[in-house]
Parts: structure tokens; sequence; C-alpha cells
């Protein structure tokens, strides 16, 4: 079983939605530091992916820094894979861009959009 949720939507590749779905779990702290990263083989049964996409996706962690290579142990995310505020901010972009598009789209003001994203931060504090 994997230790984080991929749900794929259609539209955008397999490989970006695997990245996002592991960077949320090390960024948010699901994943710790010194914690065991599914092998590519686990990663490519778990999730039904093609092999190749999920090296793709070790490789981008790896080169990221999140994850590194212990021999005898396999992958681990790294100590370094703390989350950074950049890296919190960056996971938010996406859906940034996607909430902005709607509401343009519906003609909502920025002023409206504040408001409404304020009342919906305060409903879930």
């Amino acid at each position: 079983m994997l230790p984080f949720k991929v749900q794929f939507t259609q539209g955008r590749p397999v490989y970006e939605q695997v990245l996002f779905a592991a960077k949320k779990a090390i960024v948010c702290g699901q994943l710790k530091p010194g914690d065991a990263f599914p092998s590519v083989r686990v990663l490519s049964q778990e999730l039904r992916i093609n092999p190749n996409t999920a090296q793709k996706v070790s490789a981008r962690l790896r080169e990221e820094g999140l994850i590194e290579v212990k021999p005898g142990l396999g992958s681990i995310i790294t100590e370094s894979a703390r989350a950074l505020k950049s890296q919190k901010k960056e996971l938010l972009e996406r859906e940034l861009e996607r909430l902005v598009v709607e509401a343009k789209k519906l003609k909502l003001t920025e002023g409206d959009l504040q408001d409404a994203v304020r009342q919906h931060w305060k409903n879930l504090s």
C-alpha cells in the first residue's frame, strides 16, 4: 500500500499527477524524513502505471533532493525535504490558477474572490 494517494484526472499527464501527489505528501509532512519511499516496482504496480513513468517520478524526486537511495534500504525521504514556504506555495499554483480562471469566467471581482477565500478560510478554522 502506498503512503500517499493519487486521484487521477483526465487531461493531465500521469507523471505530473503522481509527482504532485508524492511532493504534497512530503511537503505536508505525511511522509517524514527517514521514511521509506516506494520503489519503482511498487509505484507502478500499486498505481497501475508504466514502470518508466514510476522511474521518471523517482528520478525527479531525487533530482529535487526530496528522496535519496540508501544501499540496502531503498529510497528514503531526505532531511532536506522539510517543507519550505516556497514549496508549499508551488503546490497551490495550479489550484490558484484554476480558481482565478473560474472567478473571471463568472465575472467576479478580485475583491469578491478574496472575500470568498476569506470566508472559506474562517469556516475551516
